[in-house]
């Protein structure tokens, strides 16, 4: 049968990125710290050739399910390359998404529950170069340090949403866990976020809370200085859910 992806196109013009999207796979995610199953949201994608006129997407599916099903971030370059060969690509491009969980302890009752965080790692290999991204978003409280210091009790607190994607290369693509993410964020806010509260536990939270105010930017700062001190390569994003405005408060900061 004719191989009409093999034709040679003649205009001359190469593409940055194609190939699928939204392929929702089940996978089984093993970091040699966190062990989950679930469905993976997947993209896969080749830089493809000026002559070529297009690529092989049902090879793109197949190197899913021989490959992807037992997914260990660690091990993403090796996939890079076969998928580069198995392609005949200058450069391979995969990104997998899903939700892992971690176990929070409410910090009176004990009562343990499952706090889910949205992971994303994308994995390049371009011309022999390996990049591999984890990016890791998850849920914390703020308080405000200005509503603390003009109120005469109270002060206005939120959830809060923060991002860090950190990147990786070489002989060390994935050099912050999930798991170890997921603490540096909790710790860069006034406290945590816990699905499982008693009366008890509100009422820790609610003074560690006002007892450690933070600005959206001093998160920012705080996340992008222990990276800093650790070597890593990395971006972060953060968004106040505001209780008391129309409009929710950004910082973003990239070392």
């Amino acid at each position: 049968m004719h191989d009409i992806q093999n034709e040679t196109d003649t205009r001359g013009i190469e593409l940055d990125r194609v190939g699928i999207s939204g392929l929702r796979y089940p996978i089984y995610f093993e970091d040699g710290y966190l062990r989950q199953e679930g469905v993976a949201d997947i993209e896969v994608t080749v830089r493809l050739q000026h002559d070529r006129r297009g690529t092989h997407m049902s090879r793109m599916v197949a190197l899913v399910h021989d490959h992807l099903q037992r997914f260990d971030p660690r091990q993403l370059p090796n996939l890079l390359k076969t998928g580069a060969h198995l392609l005949d690509a200058p450069a391979f491009t995969v990104e997998v998404s899903m939700p892992i969980s971690t176990t929070v302890v409410a910090p009176a009752s004990g009562h343990e529950s499952k706090q889910v965080h949205d992971v994303r790692v994308e994995g390049q290999w371009n011309d022999g170069a390996v990049t591999v991204t984890t990016a890791v978003t998850t849920d914390v409280t703020s308080l405000c340090p200005c509503s603390k210091a003009i109120s005469d009790y109270g002060a206005h607190n939120q959830r809060s949403r923060i991002t860090l994607a950190v990147s990786g290369h070489g002989d060390t693509p994935y050099p912050l866990p999930v798991q170890s993410a997921v603490r540096l964020l909790s710790s860069s806010a006034s406290a945590p976020v816990i699905p499982l509260v008693k009366r008890t536990d509100e009422r820790v939270l609610t003074m560690q809370a006002y007892d450690h105010p933070v600005f959206v930017e001093d998160m920012a700062r705080n996340v992008s200085l222990v990276c800093r001190e650790r070597g890593l390569r990395h971006r972060v994003s953060v968004r106040n859910l505001e209780s008391i405005h129309s409009h929710d408060a950004v910082a973003y900061v990239a070392g």
